[in-house]
C-alpha cells in the first residue's frame, strides 16, 4: 500500500486541488473495484492452502474376522485389529508449505498489478471526461462568437455591405458547431459510465473535473529504463521462486515414507488346558517403509521443472523487452503532445490577431464574411487540437508512470 500512495501521488503533475479530487477517486476505486475483489479473494485462498498442506498422511485402521479361525498354541485367533501411519520423509511437509507460500506470493503480484492498472485507468478516462469538457467549452464560445458575427452581418446587411446569404452560412455554422456539442455531451456520458464503473458506482453519479489544465513548460522526459521491481516482472521472479521450491518438493517426495504401525490380534482360550499364556492376546509393532524404486515420474518432474524455469525467464525477458517499447513510446508520443500544444498556441495566437484585423475592418465597413468563417474554422480547430495535445500528454503521462514506478 506505501508504493502504490507513491503512484498515486506521481501521478498528479497538474494543480493541487484537481490532484487532491482524482486521489481521492481512484482510493474509491480501490476500495470498491470488483476486480481488484476477485484478485484479493483468490490471494486468500491461495495463502489458505497453506494449511491444506501442512498434514500427514491418513492414519490407516483395519478390521478383520477370522472365518477359519487357525490355532495357535495359546489358542485360536478371533479376530485382528491393526493401525498404521505413513510419515512423510523429514522437512517434507516444510517443503510442500513453502512450494504453496511461493504461489501465493505470485497470486499477491496480480494484486498489485491490477491496482496499478485500475489507477492507470481512473486517471486516463478522468482526464478524457476533462477534454470532453473543454472541447464542449470552446465550441460554446465559438458558437457566442458567432452570434456576434451574425449581428455584424445583419448589421452590414442595412447599410448594404453584405448579404443575406452571409448571414445563412453564419448561421449554418452554428447549426454544425451546435450538432457537435451534442456529440460531445453524449460522448461525456458514455466517458461517465466508464469512470462510474470502474469506481463500482451506479453510472448515473455526476463526475466534476477541473476546469483547467495545462502542459508543463519544462520537459522532465526521459529514456530511463523500466525499474527492474516493476511488477508484472518481479511476478515471473516470484514464479521462478515457485518452480524453485516445487523441485525441492519433488526431491523430498523421491525419498522414502516411514510408517509405524500396530497389530492386535484377539486369542480364545484353549479349553480343558491350564497354563500361564492360554488365549493371551498378540500385540506386534509395525515398522514399514515405502521407497520409490521406479521414481521415473520424479525424473520426469526435475526434467519439466528445468524447461518450466526457461519458459519463464523468455517469459520476463518477452515483457521486459514491451514495457521497455512501450515506455519509449509514451516518452515520445508525451514529447510530440507538447510539441504540438506549443504550435497549436502560436496558431492560435495568429488567429486572433486576423479576427482583431477583421473586426478593425467592420468599422470601416470592409468585412469579408467568408474570410470570417475562415478565421473562426481555422481558429476552432487549433482550439480543440490544444485541447487534445493535452489530454494525449496526461494520458501518455499515466502510462510512464505505470511503467517506470
Amino acid at each position: 500500500m506505501k508504493h502504490i500512495k507513491i503512484l498515486i501521488c506521481l501521478l498528479f503533475v497538474s494543480a493541487f486541488a484537481k490532484a487532491q479530487q482524482l486521489e481521492n477517486l481512484i482510493e474509491v476505486a480501490l476500495t470498491n473495484n470488483p476486480e481488484i475483489q476477485k484478485f484479493e479473494l483468490r490471494y486468500k485462498i491461495a495463502s489458505e492452502k497453506i494449511n491444506e498442506v501442512n498434514t500427514i498422511p491418513n492414519t490407516e485402521f483395519g478390521v478383520g474376522y477370522f472365518v477359519s479361525e487357525p490355532e495357535t498354541r495359546t489358542g485360536a485367533q478371533r479376530f485382528k485389529v491393526s493401525a498404521k501411519q505413513m510419515i512423510p520423509w523429514f522437512n517434507t511437509i516444510a517443503a510442500r508449505e513453502n512450494y504453496v507460500g511461493s504461489l501465493a506470493k505470485a497470486k499477491y503480484e496480480d494484486i498489485v498489478i491490477s491496482k496499478r492498472k485500475l489507477m492507470t485507468s481512473v486517471s486516463q478516462s478522468y482526464y478524457n471526461l476533462f477534454a470532453n469538457k473543454a472541447k464542449q467549452k470552446v465550441l460554446i464560445e465559438n458558437i457566442e462568437l458567432l452570434k456576434t458575427y451574425e449581428t455584424l452581418a445583419l448589421t452590414s446587411v442595412e447599410v448594404g455591405n453584405a448579404s443575406l446569404v452571409d448571414v445563412l452560412r453564419l448561421q449554418m455554422r452554428q447549426n454544425e458547431l451546435q450538432q457537435l456539442l451534442e456529440v460531445l455531451f453524449q460522448q461525456f456520458i458514455a466517458e461517465q459510465t466508464v469512470f462510474n464503473k470502474l469506481l463500482n458506482r451506479d453510472k448515473s453519479v455526476k463526475v466534476t473535473v477541473v476546469n483547467e489544465l495545462s502542459i508543463p513548460s519544462e520537459s522532465f522526459d526521459d529514456n530511463s529504463k523500466v525499474l527492474k521491481l516493476h511488477p508484472e516482472l518481479l511476478k515471473f521472479d516470484k514464479l521462478y521462486y515457485s518452480v524453485e521450491q516445487s523441485e525441492l518438493l519433488n526431491q523430498k517426495e523421491s525419498s522414502p515414507m516411514i510408517g509405524f504401525g500396530l497389530d492386535y490380534i484377539n486369542v480364545e482360550k484353549r479349553p480343558s488346558l491350564d497354563f500361564s499364556e492360554n488365549g493371551k492376546d498378540i500385540i506386534m509393532p509395525m515398522l514399514s517403509i515405502s521407497i520409490p524404486i521406479f521414481n521415473s515420474k520424479y525424473k520426469s518432474k526435475t526434467k519439466q521443472n528445468q524447461l518450466l524455469q526457461q519458459e519463464i525467464l523468455a517469459q520476463k525477458q518477452d515483457r521486459l523487452n514491451k514495457l521497455i517499447m512501450r515506455l519509449d513510446k509514451a516518452v515520445n508520443d508525451r514529447i510530440s503532445a507538447r510539441i504540438s500544444y506549443k504550435t497549436q498556441a502560436k496558431n492560435l495566437m495568429q488567429a486572433k490577431n486576423a479576427q482583431d484585423i477583421l473586426i478593425k475592418n467592420y468599422e470601416t465597413g470592409a468585412i469579408d464574411f467568408n474570410d470570417v468563417l475562415d478565421i473562426q474554422e481555422l481558429q476552432l480547430k487549433f482550439q480543440l487540437n490544444q485541447v487534445e495535445s493535452i489530454r494525449k500528454y496526461y494520458i501518455q503521462s499515466t502510462i510512464i508512470n505505470y511503467l517506470k514506478q
